[in-house]
């Protein structure tokens, strides 16, 4: 591979810069060249997927899998572990497991999915987000291993995280041994942000006491859960090679894989972190049904541009406003022209998407106290708690409300701790 690289490097400096560049992103997806164009030695980074395929599944030889995943669970060559696993020697894939969006990824958000057959390989395929929301004693009683691949982002409200609970709880019922295969969080482990969740507000989008960016891996989570749910899970997680806690998915090398529809960049992953608040707000579009979901934020009553003007007076670190007009296709005020902001992220390591949001919130309803209305029960579930709701609701200054945070975030990081694999 070194011979390989070598020769392609003396090769483009032979070549002009478009022919250059599109055999960089060649070599780049291929794997065979690093991001910043270094060989990958055995150090470089690795996704749990990619430690388990390296090792030729060796400890599952002889076993009966089942799979949970979606689109997500791929190596870098966009090689899907369903395949992998159904090409495994010695490996028996037995049934796969759809959470939210399914298996493929195919479902809108909150739609009910199906149980089906795999196309490429077909392998029954169990939905865990339609009538069922855990694996059935009957299919697990076929299982040796569950193994959970999947690409969470490091939000509370994202189901990926309540589907693992299910699973571990279902799992370890059955004397089932659970495998998380791990990947990166997405938007950062150092920074954790927003409100800690209380008991009473536990749901499937909340389904563990965390902030609502919470800096763990899947498998982090797993091992906080399995603990301090007393589940008795029998877990083992692939951890990844090459990772720490600073590390942010455009530092791993991998092609982006949305995790759901409205997931279409890592971008919008850190700013999902405190926008996904504006669905728990019925009188605007968090920009679902455009191409910009979670970065544009406004309705058809809303004055952008006077938006736009008070939040970038505010200096927030690390995002900037600008006044924009959009018409969703689909979801609040479909078809109908709004007026807001689109945030652009400047510094994605400075800006604090959970803050934002409250700002923003805070703003617009300051400006059109009139036209503001909560979806209360909903918001209080997403935000974990109802003091945010109430907070905004009394007028409280932003900067109160997020120091408020503080006491909880400290306490959150010292129970964390011991559960940690990276740093």
């Amino acid at each position: 591979m070194k011979d390989l690289q070598l020769k392609a490097a003396a090769t483009m400096n032979l070549m002009c810069p478009r022919i250059a560049c599109r055999l960089v992103l060649f070599l780049f997806t291929a794997g065979l060249l690093s991001p910043a164009g270094f060989s990958r030695g055995a150090d470089v980074f690795r996704t749990g997927l990619e430690v388990v395929v390296a090792d030729g599944f060796r400890e599952l030889k002889g076993k009966k899998v089942g799979l949970v995943t979606n689109p997500t669970g791929v190596d870098r060559r966009l090689v899907s572990l369903i395949d992998l696993l159904a090409e495994a020697r010695g490996v028996e894939l037995k049934a796969i497991f759809g959470p939210e969006h399914g298996a493929r990824g195919a479902a809108a958000a909150g739609a009910k999915v199906a149980d089906a057959k795999d196309p490429s390989t077909g392998t029954p395929v169990y939905s865990l987000f339609g009538r069922n929301r855990s694996p059935s004693q009957e299919v697990l009683r076929k299982l040796d291993v569950m193994i959970f691949d999947i690409q969470d982002i490091g939000v509370r409200t994202y189901t990926y995280l309540a589907t693992l609970i299910k699973v571990m709880e279902a799992a370890a019922k059955n004397k089932v041994e659970v495998w998380v295969l791990d990947r990166p969080v997405p938007i950062g482990g150092e920074t954790i942000e927003g409100p800690l969740l209380s008991k009473s507000f536990e749901s499937f989008v909340g389904p563990h006491t965390l902030p609502l960016r919470h800096g763990l891996t899947a498998g982090e989570f797993a091992r906080l859960v399995n603990k301090e749910r007393k589940i008795g899970a029998r877990l083992k997680v692939v951890r990844m090679q090459g990772y720490t806690r600073r590390s942010w998915y455009g530092d791993s090398g991998l092609p982006w894989v949305a995790p759901s529809p409205n997931i279409p960049t890592p971008e919008t992953a850190l700013v999902y972190a405190g926008m996904v608040l504006v669905e728990g707000v019925e009188t605007l579009s968090e920009g679902r049904g455009t191409t910009r979901p979670f970065k544009l934020i406004g309705a058809p009553w809303l004055d952008g541009r006077r938006l736009a003007k008070k939040l970038n007076s505010l200096r927030l670190p690390g995002v900037l406003f600008r006044a924009a007009w959009f018409k969703p296709s689909f979801s609040k005020f479909s078809g109908e022209e709004c007026s807001g902001v689109e945030l652009h992220v400047t510094d994605a390591r400075a800006c604090r998407s959970v803050a934002v949001a409250v700002h923003l919130l805070s703003a617009i309803r300051k400006q059109h106290p009139g036209k503001f209305k909560f979806r209360e029960r909903a918001f209080d579930r997403l935000a974990g708690t109802d003091t945010l709701r109430k907070a905004l609701e009394a007028g409280k200054s932003p900067t109160v409300i997020i120091e408020g945070w503080k006491k909880g975030l400290a306490a959150f990081l010292k129970r964390r701790e011991p559960y940690l694999l990276y740093r």
